[in-house]
């Protein structure tokens, strides 16, 4: 058995399985402690870099409100200093994160075997594409329309609105973005539980209905108080249910094939 990069008993595993002989616990501190380093001085560095883009991504977060861009605005002195501290934030988090996960996989993966490596490095690569699926989708098109969805019901109702808080904006850029990105993540939840053989593809098929239910009041809850929004990322998130369902059951198929021919 091996915990992290800890060989506790011999002949379990093959030698040449894993990049990291056992070490004094020590060492082990002293690796912990250069990564949390490491990490923290990208970061560090990604939230300076940033400072120069600081216009572009401006443009790029008021870009969504289309024609009614003009509304929005600033409405203090601090307002200019708050957004570049924002953009700063989230911005630098997301530069740095290539260089986060390289230091933090430099100290995890001596310690795991080729297959666990190969899931992780899997599963890390689907994660990005279903998270940058997920921001593409909410900036693409559900920001635009979301905020002209809110803009009829206001004209229907008879609100008028002349000016729109920036920092009320940004924030509604920022949740719709990253909410998109994390819920697009829980297609890939389903599947690693259910190729691991944790959730049969019958459970999830027989709780359709009820994870339909779920995925609705989710995409509710995450996205901006319009029908629209929520409808487009409830539709995708129902499509990669359904076909979590025929993955795992496709390697469910695959296993037991395999078992019936060993027998």
């Amino acid at each position: 058995m091996r915990i992290g990069r800890f060989n506790l008993s011999k002949g379990s595993e093959p030698a040449n399985d894993y990049s990291d002989p056992p070490r004094p616990f020590l060492e082990h501190l002293f690796d912990l402690r250069s990564c949390l380093v490491n990490c923290a001085v990208a970061w560090g560095v990604c939230e300076i870099l940033i400072l120069p883009f600081a216009p572009r991504i401006m443009h790029w977060l008021l870009a969504p409100a289309g024609s009614s861009k003009g509304m929005v605005q600033g409405l203090g002195w601090s307002s200019g200093v708050g957004m570049l501290l924002k953009i700063m934030l989230w911005g630098g988090t997301a530069l740095s994160l290539p260089f986060l996960i390289f230091f933090i996989m430099r100290f995890v993966f001596p310690g795991l075997k080729r297959s666990e490596r190969s899931i992780i490095m899997f599963c890390l690569s689907a994660s990005t594409v279903l998270f940058a699926g997920g921001v593409f989708m909410a900036y693409s098109a559900t920001l635009e329309i979301a905020i002209q969805v809110l803009q009829k019901i206001n004209n229907w109702v008879g609100v008028r609105v002349e000016i729109v808080r920036m920092e009320e904006h940004v924030d509604i850029v920022l949740k719709t973005i990253i909410a998109f990105g994390l819920a697009f993540q829980v297609p890939l939840l389903l599947l690693a539980l259910g190729w691991m053989g944790i959730i049969p593809s019958e459970v999830l098929r027989t709780r359709r209905r009820i994870a339909i239910v779920v995925i609705f009041v989710m995409a509710m809850v995450l996205t901006p108080p319009d029908p629209v929004s929520q409808i487009i990322m409830a539709v995708p998130m129902c499509l990669l249910y359904e076909a979590c369902i025929w993955i795992i059951r496709l390697r469910e198929l695959a296993k037991r094939q395999g078992r019936d021919s060993a027998a």
